[in-house]
């Protein structure tokens, strides 16, 4: 599947979409693609779709953010694996709570753990065109 942001205008629009293909039969997203692709403004629109209102940031130091929506009984946890050194952290950090739980995990920079996630985790990429868009496939 694929979806193409023209501008940031459409993002609200593709993130709708993007839930209405993919939810609930996936819970865990491993968001793939260069620094400054778009992987965190995708992620926060999809999140604002979910009806979360907490202010939704990239989680790059604090690894891990968790936010509450409206329309869910359970959380969105939201990764950054950018600053992981090695793959000891995650399991320091209880990878396993929250990937093998009812949950949905978006996962930036999931290269860096590729080991450790589930098998049914979608993989989604997203990459910039010359010309500005971004294409997002899975």
């Amino acid at each position: 599947m694929k979806l193409v942001i023209e501008s940031l205008d459409q993002i609200e629009k593709c993130a709708k979409e993007f839930i209405k293909q993919t939810l609930p039969e996936h819970k865990i997203f491993a968001f793939y693609g260069a620094m400054g692709a778009g992987k965190t403004t995708f992620i926060k629109s999809i999140c604002e779709a979910l009806g979360v209102n907490d202010p939704i940031t990239s989680p790059t130091f604090a690894i891990i953010n968790e936010y509450k929506s409206k329309q869910l009984t359970y959380p969105i946890y939201h990764f950054d694996f950018y600053r992981i050194k090695k793959l000891e952290e995650a399991y320091d950090m209880g990878y396993e709570e929250y990937f093998y739980n009812k949950a949905i995990c978006f996962i930036e920079w999931p290269e860096l753990v590729e080991e450790l996630l589930p098998e049914e985790t979608l993989k989604v990429t997203i990459e910039e065109q010359d010309d500005g868009k971004r294409v997002i496939s899975w």
